[in-house]
């Protein structure tokens, strides 16, 4: 598999180079190179959260966002099958492979997915996302380039960023992106007595109820103003007088 020029440059800057997050060179750059508007790249963590380390800012950022609050999307498909996902027209999408998530895609512009699990063996600690406003496949060199690109940013994730895939409860690093929702389903955790996975269910169907950000919401349960407790019908919200989570 050959790399084309500007890829490589890409991919010298992406070990040596500072950026941001936990990966190193310009997203944006790598995004004009494979000939999308925009890249990101999200972590596994505990095999059920994910982090977001890497991206574009502005239409990756809020796609990845989405993925994560509606816990569905070719991210969390490509993590959990460890297989490429290749959406290069989503108004061919069947409708109830993304019920919640394809008309989230439609009012963001987008059009063409391209995700490629970040593969260590028979594991998957993450996934690269692409995407783009126009319908229609990638070119065969940008094929090959993201491929390669996938394997490249799994290398530096393990070598420099893997310590992210560890942490776990309510005590996770400051600087990742979606620390506080780490830190809320700890917190729910405890107080609906459910393990964390659940616990982000519970944060997620609240989140989707009331169409308000995940982060926002988090941010209510870790400043105590959203609690979940576990009543006699089982877990569910209580919140201070006027607050469901709005922040």
């Amino acid at each position: 598999m050959v790399v084309g020029t500007e890829m490589a440059r890409v991919l010298r800057e992406l070990s040596s180079g500072p950026g941001p997050g936990l990966i190193g060179g310009d997203p944006r750059e790598c995004a004009r190179v494979l000939g999308v508007d925009g890249v990101a790249v999200s972590l596994a963590v505990d095999g059920a959260l994910s982090e977001l380390v890497w991206c574009s800012p502005g239409t990756s950022e809020r796609l990845d966002d989405e993925q994560f609050t509606l816990g569905e999307g070719p991210g969390i498909d490509a993590v959990g099958s460890g297989a490429l996902v290749i959406e290069p027209d989503l108004t061919q999408v069947r409708p109830d492979r993304w019920p919640m998530l394809l008309p989230v895609l439609a009012a963001l512009g987008v059009g063409s997915l391209f995700c490629f699990p970040l593969r260590i063996g028979g594991a998957c600690v993450g996934s690269l996302t692409a995407q783009r406003a126009a319908a229609g496949p990638l070119s065969d060199t940008a094929m090959d380039d993201a491929l390669v690109l996938a394997a490249a940013v799994t290398a530096v994730v393990l070598d420099g960023g893997g310590r992210a895939v560890r942490f776990s409860g309510a005590e996770p690093p400051t600087h990742v992106h979606r620390a506080v929702v780490h830190q809320a389903s700890g917190m729910i955790s405890v107080q609906a007595e459910v393990t964390v996975a659940q616990a982000l269910m519970l944060l997620r169907a609240h989140a989707y109820r009331f169409e308000r950000p995940l982060l926002q919401v988090a941010e209510g349960v870790v400043t105590r103003r959203l609690h979940f407790r576990h009543h006699g019908d089982g877990p569910g919200p209580s919140a201070s007088k006027g607050d469901d989570g709005r922040g």
